[in-house]
């Protein structure tokens, strides 16, 4: 459903203390994304949402927050549009796509579309 928060991203100095901390607080379960490589540890929140934690440096600068849309093309356009800033669109394999992306204020958020045919970059 665009519009619906579907995913959150939070950065940790100690993904091993971020994820005890969830999981404690709110009962959320993570486990491997299954990105080889990538220590990018995912929780299902319910049926269409999720979380991550993964290490960085932007630890402590609050979590990214990704909104659906049905037309990420269409919704970057509109954020450029009204004075907001907005990567190109990248994969996510097997998944969608996403682009992250600022408001007129400069506050982080992230775009999300749902399409399962996406391939792998080449």
């Amino acid at each position: 459903m665009a519009g619906k928060i579907v995913h959150i991203e939070i950065q940790a100095s100690d993904p091993d203390r971020a994820t005890a901390f969830y999981r404690e607080v709110f009962g959320w379960q993570f486990g491997d994304s299954g990105m080889p490589g990538i220590d990018y540890r995912m929780a299902r929140l319910d049926e269409q949402s999720g979380a991550a934690i993964y290490p960085g440096d932007g630890a402590g600068s609050g979590p990214l927050v990704y909104v659906d849309t049905d037309d990420i093309d269409a919704s970057i356009e509109k954020v450029r549009q009204n004075g907001g800033e907005a990567e190109d669109k990248e994969p996510i394999p097997s998944v969608g796509w996403f682009s992250r992306s600022k408001d007129t204020e400069g506050n982080p958020f992230g775009l999300f579309q749902s399409d399962e045919s996406v391939a792998p970059p080449s």
